[in-house]
């Protein structure tokens, strides 16, 4: 009797480390794609690679996409490890690593780029007859400003107090489609969006509202706002990318980049960079938004300006694109 205990704990005990171990490897195995919110294009960028057949078909490792309020959660979530990869603005890389994020000194040095995504342009979206014309206008205005914690957010925050009128706007922090449906509703003059065009949420609210695209070239040119942030280049909204909107509207950007933690394996990143830069993967990447065009080998380091994943160092040097 105490031979057939001792041998059923034994079995029980066996048991219970397989199960442990098991799953101490699923949570291993188990890459996380962080994301952005619903309407925006980060969201898509860690779908889109989620979803790809051959990604799914990569042995050691699943990627999981997650959603997250945008890029500068991102930037934290990846620093801390609490995401793999992430979608984070070049400009929010490049001062977290120097710990100049806005009333945030810390410096997150963790997190290493992968590749260029595509040019993240703002938009200032508001009616037709409005009166507003420039940003200034916005004042004593009802705007949306993106979520808390987005890029949206953090880059409508900088550029509104360099233009002085942050604290003059009545600002509602919300989400893309949150916003085009408080505007369709009347509840909002404006809203704000750091994001490539077409985005859906313009597409939403030209369809309730005759709508207008804000020049805010115009008032970065003339307020030195690309001297003190060099990062952002300039460049336009075609005309007819939205429905009424027929005239180029000039604007600025940031890139948007896949960024990982430094932590993540260097075959984890190089795998998964040598599965969507190829014909077919970008196909695909094409094939979930227009916007994805930007992607290719050629342009796989625009926008970089801190330092490379050693696993994208090797994947862009092969390539030719890094010495």
């Amino acid at each position: 009797m105490r031979r057939t205990l001792f041998i059923v704990a034994s079995f029980c005990l066996l048991l219970a480390m397989n199960l442990v171990l098991a799953g101490q490897a699923q949570a291993k195995d188990r890459i996380v794609f962080g994301g952005g919110p619903a309407g925006g294009t980060f969201q898509v960028v860690a779908n889109a690679i989620q979803t790809y057949k051959p990604v799914k078909a990569i042995e050691g490792f699943t990627v999981k996409a997650q959603s997250s309020a945008g890029s500068v959660e991102n930037l934290r979530k990846v620093n801390s490890g609490r995401s793999d990869f992430g979608v984070v603005y070049s400009g929010h890389v490049y001062l977290g690593r120097n710990g100049q994020m806005k009333n945030d000194p810390k410096k997150y040095q963790d997190v290493m780029a992968v590749s260029f995504l595509y040019g993240a342009p703002a938009q200032l979206v508001t009616r037709k007859g409005s009166g507003i014309k420039s940003v200034k206008d916005l004042v004593g205005k009802k705007v949306g400003v993106g979520n808390a914690g987005s890029g949206a957010f953090a880059n409508c925050e900088m550029f509104f107090t360099h233009m002085g009128v942050w604290d003059k706007i009545e600002r509602n922090a919300m989400g893309y489609n949150d916003a085009a449906a408080a505007f369709g509703n009347n509840q909002l003059d404006a809203f704000w969006l750091f994001t490539a065009f077409p985005s859906g949420a313009v597409i939403m609210a030209a369809q309730t509202n005759d709508i207008d695209l804000i020049d805010v070239d115009a008032d970065a040119t003339a307020s030195g706002f690309y001297d003190k942030y060099p990062y952002f280049s300039k460049l336009s909204v075609p005309g007819g990318t939205y429905k009424g909107v027929e005239q180029t509207v000039p604007s600025f950007q940031d890139s948007a980049l896949w960024v990982a933690n430094k932590n993540v394996p260097d075959d984890v990143v190089y795998k998964l960079l040598s599965v969507i830069y190829t014909e077919e993967g970008l196909a695909h990447m094409r094939g979930q938004k227009k916007t994805f065009k930007a992607m290719s080998i050629a342009a796989g380091v625009d926008g970089v300006v801190t330092p490379l994943h050693p696993g994208a160092a090797k994947f862009w040097k092969e390539k030719g694109i890094l010495k």
